[in-house]
């Protein structure tokens, strides 16, 4: 990776924030049946963050699918009576299959199903037809972006983040042994800081590989090489605050006083969730990331709105500097911190809150290059503050101090408890658009509940909860938009208003803008997947069930993409309120890919982004970088075949045997990636209401089987069947945050309903 200095990443940082939340650029409209070109490796990087690793060469298609009737009388379907007898539908299905021309139903070979392949791998075995799904191509790139995240911070970010901990913690001793006065506290403080980071890191004694069986656990558990080498002495001057925080983070019960920094923390988040259940070492990486991401130095102290004491503000302003200090005396453990903050920033984007970057600039202006931390003064902090005060404020409140809002509960309270939580923070967690518009979406920001039922989004007399159909509407589906309307979701004073506001914001994104990193990119590949079809595409995606069904897949994309960012990406929160068949054809049958070209072309842009960045920053392994490959080219192979299915053509044999044996093709792509990594089941918090003292959580379930009955260039009519994932979205107690060991036991004995939405497709 080349070397990239901290003003220049502050530069970075600041244009992608400013990107990100006042666009000025022109509007790029989506254009279903043509993309041009789009080659970004010229890009400025201080506007557009990693754009330049995004390429997509022009895709351009003339659909002409011939249109069949609908309802569809299924005796006209040419091999619906092979389909019938090895897939049971019953009257509802076969009805919906015959008023929409598929239907979707619970998999009648596995009801559980957690491997979104071996259902192709049935179909193909039953010799029946195989119908590719874009649901399947995005759970194969969540495991790609998954597995490739959680080797990288096995393999080298948890020991670069211990190194880190504990230069800071001997730095932060030697000022503490040499200075006086605030100084001397601040120094105190960030001993102790840096020393829960190293014992949250601390491998514990049931975490390290037991003598018997020791094979058992060599996957799992630390090493006995590793619990010698990463051990911690606390200081005995903070060991009492040190293990006060360490006991609220085991008890993980929610709001309580941090014992440090003297502010409410909502210590529920410290419960390891995503991939971070799958080894010792990611349970400890993932509490102690948490920490040195949600806990902040605030700026703000001593007023009616600030969330701690001026002598705390100024304490925690002075050990932000002597933090930044230490951090850029020393270049290894700057390199160190750099590293991991940049290849995270590639997946998921940069920090909203201040820190090291700012920090250091706003130093080098009010100190003028020479900085002695064991000998900070009152009118120097005072100075930095008012320096920093022209800094942004955070876009996305994550719950720092339980800000609590009293009556009449307006936006310009909520905008003043948002900039009360100013400040530093070690490695902020990172802003991500969805958070941003959930944060405008509740609460103050859209005003008292205007209707007459009881929505899933109302908590008392306001909007308490966002949805997921918040976020998809505001990509592009006017069927989100619709269903909200529809189900009083929207009925709030001011959600118009809001909702305007940020329809304007994403309206103005370019291209550059969307594919600023990993995480944006994956956000942007869904929108064509949300936007109406044009004549010349089949009549089963002409209808409403076919754009329920497509928002269902994309739902459940994104609950995976929250759950493999759920460390880094910044959660919002609701601030508190006080108070018959056929006879058989001779031609063969033959199976169909989802004719969503856009899609692939997207996807495939994104999987080539991921390759190459993770490629120039030198931490992508060989094993990661060969399935990428495999799957950039069966992605490639699809958007060529659904082009060709678009235009009428006839398919070659070899694109119909590819068909054919899709789940072999996929084997490759998920080559010596573990059964635990495969399954759809995962679970993600991605949103904390304050006064229900609930979480937001978005699960996706099992694999569900879709039936679709497409035409051929030679006129027959076949049906078809694929894999398609399964979306639940449902609020829990927020000191109970479910992993995915949890949400499966959920799933098999109590599951939350589906949306209502969904009986429009599915039976």
């Amino acid at each position: 990776m080349n070397a990239r200095t901290l003003l220049f990443l502050a530069a970075i940082f600041a244009a992608v924030i400013t990107a990100a939340c006042v666009q000025t650029a022109q509007p790029g409209a989506l254009q279903p049946l043509a993309a041009e070109a789009v080659n970004l490796s010229g890009a400025n990087t201080t506007v557009t963050g990693f754009a330049q690793y995004y390429a997509s060469p022009e895709l351009a298609i003339d659909a002409g699918v011939p249109a069949y009737d609908l309802p569809l009388a299924l005796q006209s379907v040419a091999n619906y009576g092979d389909v019938a007898s090895e897939i049971p539908l019953g009257a509802d299905a076969e009805s919906l299959l015959a008023q929409h021309g598929f239907v979707v139903i619970a998999n009648p070979f596995n009801p559980q199903e957690e491997d979104i392949i071996r259902p192709y791998t049935i179909v193909q075995e039953r010799q029946l037809p195989v119908f590719i799904t874009s649901d399947s191509l995005l759970h194969l790139y969540h495991i790609q972006f998954d597995e490739t995240l959680r080797r990288i911070e096995e393999r080298e970010f948890y020991d670069a983040i211990w190194q880190v901990s504990d230069h800071l913690l001997q730095e932060s001793l030697a000022v503490y042994a040499g200075a006086e006065g605030d100084a001397k506290e601040a120094a105190r403080r960030n001993a102790a800081f840096c020393a829960v980071g190293l014992s949250l890191l601390t491998p514990q004694p049931d975490q390290i590989i037991p003598e018997e069986d020791a094979w058992a656990y060599e996957a799992t558990h630390f090493s006995r090489e590793e619990a010698d080498r990463y051990r911690v002495s606390v200081p005995a001057a903070v060991r009492g605050e040190v293990e006060a925080e360490l006991a609220l983070i085991e008890a993980h019960g929610g709001f309580a006083p941090s014992p440090l920094l003297h502010y409410d923390e909502d210590y529920s988040q410290y419960i390891p969730r995503g991939h971070y259940t799958r080894s010792e070492k990611l349970k400890n990486y993932f509490r102690a990331m948490m920490w040195y991401g949600r806990m902040t130095f605030l700026l703000k102290g001593g007023t009616p709105d600030a969330l701690v004491s001026a002598e705390d503000a100024r304490i925690q302003t002075a050990g932000a500097t002597q933090i930044t200090a230490a951090m850029a005396a020393d270049p290894a453990t700057q390199a160190l911190w750099d590293r991991v903050y940049t290849v995270t920033a590639f997946y998921v984007g940069f920090s909203d809150d201040l820190g090291v970057y700012e920090y250091l600039e706003a130093m080098n202006r009010v100190f003028g290059g020479t900085f002695d931390p064991a000998a900070v003064r009152e009118d120097e902090v005072a100075a930095l503050k008012a320096e920093l005060a022209a800094y942004r404020s955070p876009q996305i409140y994550g719950g720092t101090g339980n800000c609590q809002i009293p009556p009449p509960y307006s936006p310009e309270q909520a905008d003043r408890c948002l900039e009360s939580t100013r400040g530093f923070r070690l490695m902020g967690q990172r802003f991500i658009p969805d958070s941003y518009l959930f944060s405008r979406l509740v609460g103050p920001y859209t005003g008292a509940y205007s209707g007459t039922g009881q929505p899933f989004t109302l908590v008392g007399s306001t909007r308490g909860f966002p949805m997921g159909l918040d976020v998809m509407a505001l990509l592009g589906s006017e069927r989100a938009r619709a269903i909200l309307d529809e189900t009083g979701n929207d009925d709030y004073a001011l959600y118009d208003a809001r909702y305007a506001e940020l329809e304007a914001e994403f309206a103005n994104f370019t291209v550059a803008d969307w594919n600023r990193n990993l995480y944006w990119s994956w956000l942007y590949s869904l929108k064509p997947l949300l936007a109406d079809v044009g004549p010349g595409y089949p009549a089963f995606m002409q209808g409403e069930a076919w754009q329920d069904k497509q928002l269902n897949c994309a739902l459940a994309s994104w609950t995976e993409l929250r759950h493999d960012t759920i460390l880094y990406s910044k959660q919002s929160y609701t601030m508190e309120a006080t108070a018959m068949p056929p006879e058989e054809q001779q031609q063969p049958v033959v199976g169909y890919v989802e004719p969503v070209p856009e899609f692939y072309h997207r996807l495939l842009a994104l999987t080539r982004m991921t390759s190459a960045g993770l490629e120039e920053m030198e931490v992508l392994d060989e094993a990661s970088k060969a399935r990428l490959n495999r799957l950039e080219a069966v992605l490639k192979r699809l958007e060529e075949i659904s082009v060709r299915e678009l235009e009428n053509e006839r398919l070659a044999e070899d694109d119909y045997a590819f068909i054919r044996n899709f789940g072999d093709e996929l084997e490759g792509v998920i080559a010596d990636v573990d059964d635990q990594a495969k399954k759809t089941t995962i679970v993600a918090d991605v949103h904390t209401d304050a006064n229900s003292r609930m979480v937001l959580e978005e699960g996706v379930g099992y694999v569900d089987m879709i039936i679709v009955a497409y035409p051929l260039p030679d006129g027959r009519i076949l049906c078809g069947a694929g894999p398609v994932m399964t979306y639940h979205e449902f609020t829990h107690p927020m000191a109970e945050r479910l992993n995915d060991e949890q949400w499966r036991a959920m799933l098999e004995t109590d599951p939350p309903a589906r949306p209502g939405w969904t009986a429009s497709f599915a039976a």
